[in-house]
């Protein structure tokens, strides 16, 4: 029997309900219909690296060509101003060209209030990108350092993008995001540098332990002139990607924890700031208990 053709892409109810999430306080995610984990769930790749790194670029050729093996999504995070919490959302702008594809979503983000190169309220959008059907989303994290790795419990392949002559931020970067990436990539690869800077990282691989049979993350370089070296890049993404199938799978409760964790952060953070008269009600301890219990694993359900 052959399978049913999909329902075209509904852009703008997928569009309404991402703004919807966007702006949604923590009682108003409390008070959510809690779904059932959906059957089909999108390939969640990770984007991030310094700041001018050439993430947005990157993205954009990675979205092109991926993008004619399913419905792909592009959810971009750019940092709002900590005073006015206004984003310039430039990586949009930086993606104009790839409209007009049907297969392709692009939505840019404000981190808002975010501190770990994410946005409010990102694990719901994820979900919803699962619930219309993404085969997969990559997603673009604000310029990250040392302490933001919060990206790798909310995708399945972390690729953490480089410059030639970063060798201060790599250091920066060696106690954190370092540590947690599946692929290296020296972007702008064409720049004075990029050698040197891919044996400075393979440098600082080597001091990291890998179980056996475990990934030993490649180190790549890539240029936005070179289309070859995207195609590298995207078969090591496959690559990961089919290696991550055959492990046993803990980003559910990962992701749950996160989850938790912002929803307590700014709950506590919006009662600080209203002086409310109480700060438990009913749906956010239900929604609390529910988080709680999706954070233990299934062998030890008795402890966080």
């Amino acid at each position: 029997m052959s399978a049913q053709p999909r329902a075209p892409l509904d852009r703008w109810a997928l569009s309404r309900a991402l703004t919807q999430l966007a702006n949604a306080d923590p009682a108003t995610l409390a008070r959510r219909p809690l779904r059932e984990p959906p059957e089909h769930a999108a390939r969640r790749i990770g984007i991030t690296g310094a700041p001018g790194a050439g993430k947005s670029t990157l993205v954009g050729h990675l979205a092109a060509l991926r993008a004619s093996r399913g419905r792909l999504g592009v959810l971009a995070v750019d940092p709002s101003s900590p005073k006015s919490g206004g984003a310039i959302l430039g990586d949009r702008v930086r993606m104009d060209e790839l409209a007009g594809n049907e297969q392709l979503y692009i939505r840019s983000l404000g981190s808002r209030r975010t501190g770990d190169g994410l946005a409010d309220n990102l694990p719901e959008m994820l979900d919803l990108m699962d619930e219309f059907g993404f085969d997969e989303v990559l997603l673009e994290t604000v310029g990250v350092g040392q302490a933001e790795h919060a990206v790798r419990g909310q995708v399945d392949t972390v690729v953490l993008v480089l410059l030639p002559d970063s060798g201060d931020t790599v250091q920066a970067m060696k106690a954190g995001i370092m540590e947690m990436a599946d692929i290296f990539v020296v972007h702008k690869s064409d720049l004075p540098g990029a050698p040197r800077m891919a044996a400075d990282i393979r440098r600082i691989a080597t001091m990291a332990r890998h179980a056996s049979g475990g990934w030993v993350p490649p180190i790549l370089l890539s240029s936005a002139t070179q289309p070859a070296s995207i195609q590298a890049l995207s078969e090591a993404i496959d690559q990961h990607l089919a290696w991550q199938a055959q492990q046993p799978q803990e980003q559910a409760a990962q992701r749950a924890r996160y989850r938790l964790r912002r929803l307590i952060e700014r709950r506590i953070a919006q009662f600080v700031a209203e002086r409310e008269d109480s700060f438990f009600d009913a749906p956010l301890e239900r929604q609390i208990a529910v988080a709680l219990d999706a954070c233990r694993s299934p062998e030890n359900r008795a402890v966080v």
